[in-house]
């Protein structure tokens, strides 16, 4: 692909925890319309990455652009407003508020016009109906599968020109993983490029147009993720087969 179509570049980046160095000469690309998946164990990288790229760790060393933006040392409210959004492990949702005030929260770029709130609102209970059902409903009590559809809506209502999502399908049963699978792959073929944090590699390579493999804070090994998904390394060390 052309250099055009590059929407977020992540180029020789380092992160540090103290004197600890957790992100080693990091590059990768994401381009327009792809799913891009990084792999990798615990420990490897991938959740520092993405916090990296939205600046709630710091980056001591490299460049990051977001549509030709460097947004290495940007505040991450700004970030946010320029429409790259990350989707934490975890979910992260507000326990003790509703369902709905979880999604206005989301909206806090469309402060002030509460009619485009209200609109954006619906288009993400109509996305997930039973959102819509649990409306009034401490985000706390929903189960897994749900907390991670309201982690997803509250994403949305921020208008996204990237998604990043950290570990969507964790604590998952498999049937909400085939589930989350389906959503991520909707918001795709609707244009949203997202940047995918996976454990679950399988379910990845099968979602993604590239993938990354991260180890102890490097990358050591790309490609397509066609081929990844047959190479004799990732198979072994990541799809559990020998």
């Amino acid at each position: 692909m052309s250099e055009s179509n590059v929407i977020l570049k992540v180029d020789a980046i380092e992160t540090y925890y103290g004197q600890i160095c957790a992100l080693r000469d990091v590059s990768f690309e994401v381009h327009d319309k792809q799913i891009v998946t990084l792999l990798g164990g615990n420990g490897a990288g991938k959740s520092t990455t993405l916090k990296t790229i939205s600046n709630i760790e710091p980056c001591r060393v490299g460049k990051i652009t977001f549509f030709g933006e460097d947004i290495t040392t940007m505040p991450p409210h700004k970030i946010v407003e320029l429409g790259l959004i990350h989707i934490p492990e975890g979910r992260r949702i507000f326990k003790d508020l509703t369902v709905r005030e979880n999604l206005e929260l989301g909206g806090f770029t469309r402060r002030g016009d509460d009619k485009k709130r209200d609109l954006m609102i619906d288009e993400v209970f109509c996305r997930f109906p039973r959102l819509r059902e649990r409306h009034a409903q401490l985000g706390g009590t929903l189960s897994g599968g749900e907390q991670q559809m309201l982690a997803v809506g509250r994403g949305l209502m921020a208008e996204p020109k990237l998604l990043m999502l950290d570990e969507p399908s964790m604590g998952l049963a498999p049937l909400l993983v085939a589930e989350i699978a389906s959503i991520i792959r909707d918001l795709n073929n609707e244009g949203i490029p997202i940047l995918l944090v996976e454990q679950n590699s399988k379910m990845a390579l099968g979602l993604a147009d590239y993938g990354y493999v991260l180890e102890t804070g490097e990358i050591t090994l790309e490609g397509p993720a066609s081929e990844l998904i047959k190479d004799p390394k990732v198979v072994k060390a990541y799809l559990g087969i020998e």
